[in-house]
């Protein structure tokens, strides 16, 4: 029990201590002035779109990996599970995975085992996506960061000296955090090796890969989701003055040091993903009070975005609990 309370609570510690530690000295009733008049609305909720489009083609390709292991989920009841899940993951990091695999056992009868393995498979096929994109995207902005340093005289020593030692030590609690974490994700999927049965089914879910029936649609859903997901944030740089400039492959690779700082075990990466998103704006010229208002109110209002889908999802889950018999969409 004991266990349980500090798998919850930690993360918010860590999230709330490393917000804390960057909003402390802020001024507020500048940042509600900001936000309640000066923010570009229209374009924040123009990129609400692609938020919840990603959520939806996301769905898509898990039914595409369920179908050939004779899985066959609703696409409403899919949706459902993805929104649920992410608003999940806000209360308890990293819980989202499984609770959208018992969302499908429990709405449609779709084998947890080899939804939780087609899930895994999923998380490798994003971190492969992310990582490659993010290579690509570093080696897009060399020439920027080259001509910036040989223009200002900046060496990337004196670069990383913007850095104040408790940034330093943030960075390093980060690091840490993500190690203990892979750990435990490491650890709690090794329980669930008893029994050759559900050793089985958990092997087939990672394979299905292999056996869907369209690849390239597949790859081409894998791309979408990270496409989405990018506008979503990379249209809130319009809603700023400080940021309505940036060019689309430099808010790219802050995108995807932001996506790095969300595996950090905290509800929705809050904090870590302030600290790492507030830091390249920083590095790209942006004053760091902008730097910091763009990191918490974009955050803040994409966060809220999550919460208020996972209660649509739970909503017409329970209608759609109603209904007797499913039909597959």
């Amino acid at each position: 029990m004991f266990r349980n309370v500090l798998k919850i609570l930690l993360p918010f510690a860590l999230g709330a201590a490393i917000l804390w530690w960057m909003y402390r000295g802020e001024d507020f009733g500048v940042l509600w002035h900001v936000v309640r008049d000066d923010m570009k609305w229209s374009w924040m909720l123009l990129s609400f779109v692609f938020g919840a489009l990603a959520m939806v083609v996301r769905a898509l390709r898990w039914q595409m990996t369920l179908r050939p292991l004779g899985e066959m989920p609703r696409l409403r009841t899919a949706i459902d599970a993805v929104l649920l899940s992410y608003a999940a993951s806000l209360v308890v990091p990293r819980i989202g995975e499984v609770m959208r695999c018992g969302t499908l056992k429990r709405m449609d009868g779709v084998s947890f085992t080899k939804a939780i393995g087609t899930v895994l498979t999923e998380r490798v096929v994003d971190s492969f996506l992310i990582v490659l994109l993010t290579l690509l995207s570093l080696l897009s902005q060399l020439p920027v960061f080259l001509h910036f340093m040989r223009t200002t005289g900046i060496t990337p020593s004196a670069l990383f000296h913007r850095f104040t030692q408790t940034g330093y030590i943030v960075t390093g609690v980060c690091l840490l955090a993500l190690l203990v974490g892979l750990v435990f994700l490491v650890s709690r999927y090794a329980v669930l090796r008893k029994g050759q049965d559900l050793l089985r089914d958990m092997r087939d879910g990672i394979l299905s890969l292999r056996k869907v029936e369209h690849q390239a649609l597949y790859w081409v859903l894998s791309l979408g989701v990270w496409l989405c997901y990018f506008l979503h944030f990379y249209l809130a740089f319009y809603c700023f003055e400080a940021t309505e400039g940036f060019s689309p492959l430099a808010a790219f690779l802050v995108f995807c040091v932001g996506s790095f700082a969300v595996l950090v075990p905290t509800p929705n990466g809050a904090g870590p993903w302030h600290f790492a998103v507030k830091t390249m704006l920083v590095i790209y010229g942006v004053a760091e009070a902008p730097a910091v208002m763009f990191a918490l109110v974009v955050h803040t209002v994409q966060t809220l975005l999550v919460a208020v889908l996972g209660v649509g999802a739970w909503v017409d889950l329970a209608l759609l609990k109603r209904q007797k018999a499913p039909t597959n969409l």
